[in-house]
């Protein structure tokens, strides 16, 4: 059984502009919209689990830093 490789945050993003490209296109049939669409979900997925993983890494090298830091939410932060 062949699993697929798992894109990278930028790949995730470039495959969901095609996606969006070509269900714009008004040129694929329903069938591969519905296909594309499930696709782009998963990817939309992928990227919150991956943005996710990257905001606990931040916060545990900011409260892990050299003055133990306070960590505060990301989206607290402008």
């Amino acid at each position: 059984m062949s699993e697929k490789k798992k894109l990278s945050f930028e790949e995730s993003l470039a495959r969901l502009d095609k996606i969006v490209e070509e269900m714009e296109s008004d040129k694929m049939e329903l069938d591969a919209m519905i296909s594309a669409f499930e696709e782009g979900q998963r990817l939309v997925g992928d990227c919150n689990a991956m943005l996710r993983e990257v905001e606990r890494k931040i916060e545990k090298v900011v409260r892990d830093g050299p003055d133990g830091g306070e960590t505060v939410p990301l989206k607290d932060v402008e």
